[in-house]
């Protein structure tokens, strides 16, 4: 655990958004693929829940209800899944610095600002947020509609990591935060941090890793030792970065940083040389 001289550098450079790093899906329009597949590729969900809609009636394919999970469609098939138009877009990738109260979600019932606000007209294509952030949490969300690498990257077992800045209502000393180190017990079970660096200019904040992404636990981690988060903010996901991208702004992931993503879950590797 390491105590730095000072606290975090704000970068002011503007985004880049003018070119997506985005790969067409090379099917052709009579190619047969599997149902459960298309729906992944297509951005709606992972391949399981794509399993669940089929089960449930909720996928009809050239207007007629399928049920049947190893059913084979072509790319030029009408897909609806839940009342959903789907179609095999050409994969985009996005890396958005959430702002405070804003939803991690597509749409919200209740009209609040969501971040697809933010990122609005980004690609015209359709997106999802990988995971999702606490509304009251800023900081690095990516956003795709390649639903394989979604799913493995929320799934527990690839172990991904996430980096983020806490501030507490009252500074936790260097023993508190060494039992997150060692783990401390919770109520769904244990829980760890790594990497933990103190900042001696603001005693009250530290910055910690982990590797699993259950609802509100940095929260409930602080709350272990008697206090509250007051400011939480995600810095790192999977060895991307905040660097030049101003709060409520987004850009496009670059070639390298999507292959990067999809070999760290074992997904094969994008060739973005293809004509898109």
């Amino acid at each position: 655990m390491s105590k730095p001289k000072g606290g975090n550098k704000k970068h002011s450079k503007k985004a880049d958004n003018k070119k997506a790093a985005k790969v067409d899906q090379n099917y052709s329009q009579d190619e047969e693929i599997r149902i459960n597949k298309f729906i992944a590729h297509a951005g709606f969900c992972s391949r399981r829940e794509a399993d669940e809609y089929i089960s449930a009636g909720k996928v009809q394919v050239n207007g007629q209800v399928i049920t049947e999970l190893g059913t084979k469609v072509r790319r030029k098939d009408s897909i609806v899944v839940d009342g959903q138009n789907l179609s095999l877009e050409p994969f985009v990738y996005l890396l958005l610095h959430k702002s405070k109260d804003v939803i991690t979600t597509t749409n919200d019932e209740k009209d609040r600002t969501t971040v697809m606000d933010q990122i609005e007209d980004a690609t015209g294509y359709r997106v999802y947020p990988i995971g999702r952030l606490d509304r009251n949490t800023t900081g690095l969300l990516l956003l795709t509609n390649d639903g394989d690498l979604a799913h493995r990257l929320m799934h527990p077992s690839y172990t991904v990591r996430k980096t983020y800045l806490v501030t507490t209502d009252t500074p936790l000393n260097e023993s508190q935060l060494e039992q997150f180190l060692d783990g401390i017990e919770l109520e769904d079970g244990e829980a760890k941090g790594y990497n933990i660096t103190q900042f001696v200019d603001d005693p009250h904040s530290f910055e910690m890793s982990v590797f699993e992404g259950r609802n509100h636990l940095i929260r409930r981690m602080v709350q272990f030792h008697g206090t509250v988060v007051t400011k939480l903010k995600r810095v790192e996901y999977a060895g991307l970065t905040l660097k030049d991208v101003p709060m409520g702004r987004w850009r496009f992931l670059r070639q390298n940083e999507i292959n990067n993503l999809r070999k760290l879950v074992k997904l094969d590797t994008l060739d973005f040389n293809k004509d898109n």
